[in-house]
């Protein structure tokens, strides 16, 4: 069972609020940003963040292992997260052809019911962003049913076939597996419509993944799939943005760039409004004080790509930012060597390490002699 949210005033730190940073005390209370006199914790020395939003991340592959099962990958990405930074973050899963595999429909139904079990231990926030492939068109209804059961908020929409028939194994299974693919292309059009029918009717957020030119991401954002996540062309983005669709950008590519898109000079150009973790959480944390080191941009603007920007995107007013009544979802980073020290999730701690842990540890001693 998780802990009851902590009542503390964090004070001495450099603190993200209004967009600025300021020497302020931040109070939280019943798990949110509070006001009023409560025991304090010294932070002199460190950064005191919103927490980190994550759009787009598929560091839970990593855990995966035969014979492990979800509930061991779910609390492996789950402390993995919150050690850095992290506090609310979407888990890409992918929903493809195959009835086989880890991205299979198959496979999605098996997480969302794996994450609803875990949800009442989970540290973070944990939700399950499907990466719908265009040409799955028979399961539709399976699909959407999925959707609803699992309370699903957000999706993207993305086609591999090509890439797929190009490299496709020569086993007639697999074969036969793209040919059948491939032969829904016709009904393709009218499938995606429906869904996104359905997916407004939801609320749910949805977009594409991987757009390679603007072209693509045009024919999305015309059926209102609005996200434009990782595009692979500048082209892509700067459609995006032309029409007001957000971009969503790889946070590892800032510094190794492994997909070509020249992520550093986009960020310059104001054609990214979020950064995302693919395969990697702590880059996050990293791409933010990578271009608040570098000169790009303040702190305060390159944190905003990991938390505020994250949070208008997916319309979660009550986070990523630190305000009166918001969550108390914060990051504890020491100025000196820029290490999360400190995660704190709707004001409860889900990560505590380095000579942060002494300056709670010691809060807390001083209040419970105090209650004595």
């Amino acid at each position: 069972m998780m802990t009851a949210p902590l009542s503390l005033r964090l004070t001495g730190a450099t603190v993200l609020r209004d967009g600025q940073m300021v020497d302020r005390s931040v109070a939280i209370e019943g798990g949110r940003i509070s006001k009023g006199p409560l025991p304090e914790v010294d932070l002199r020395g460190y950064y005191v963040l919103p927490g980190i939003i994550d759009l787009h991340g598929a560091a839970f592959l990593r855990h995966m292992a035969p014979g492990q099962s979800l509930s061991t990958v779910l609390r492996a990405t789950d402390h993995a997260a919150a050690a850095h930074g992290v506090t609310t973050a979407w888990m890409a899963q992918g929903w493809g052809w195959s009835e086989q595999g880890p991205h299979s429909p198959a496979s999605a139904e098996a997480l969302l019911d794996a994450l609803d079990a875990y949800r009442p231990q989970a540290l973070s926030d944990l939700r399950v962003q499907i990466a719908c492939e265009t040409h799955t068109v028979e399961t539709a209804d399976r699909l959407l049913a999925a959707v609803r059961r699992h309370s699903v908020d957000h999706v993207v929409f993305r086609n591999t076939l090509p890439e797929a028939l190009v490299l496709s194994d020569p086993a007639p299974q697999t074969r036969a597996l793209l040919a059948q693919a491939e032969a829904q292309k016709q009904a393709v059009p009218r499938y995606l419509c429906r869904l996104a029918e359905a997916f407004d009717t939801l609320g749910v957020t949805y977009g594409s993944y991987a757009d390679p030119d603007g072209e693509t991401r045009e024919t999305f954002s015309m059926i209102g799939a609005k996200v434009c996540a990782c595009p692979t062309r500048r082209s892509a983005a700067a459609l995006a943005h032309a029409v007001g669709d957000p971009v969503l950008l790889r946070a590892g590519d800032l510094s190794g760039n492994r997909s070509g898109l020249p992520v550093s000079e986009l960020i310059r150009a104001r054609l990214c409004d979020a950064l995302v973790s693919d395969m990697s959480y702590p880059a996050l944390a990293s791409a933010a004080f990578e271009l608040s080191l570098s000169g790009r941009m303040p702190l305060s603007a390159a944190w905003a790509l990991i938390s505020s920007g994250p949070a208008e995107i997916l319309r979660l007013h009550d986070r990523g930012t630190i305000d009166y009544g918001r969550r108390a979802d914060l990051v504890i980073v020491n100025r000196a060597t820029l290490a999360v020290e400190a995660t704190l999730s709707g004001g409860r701690i889900t990560h505590l390490s380095g000579p942060a842990a002494a300056r709670f540890l010691g809060a807390r001693t001083d209040l419970a002699m105090a209650a004595e």
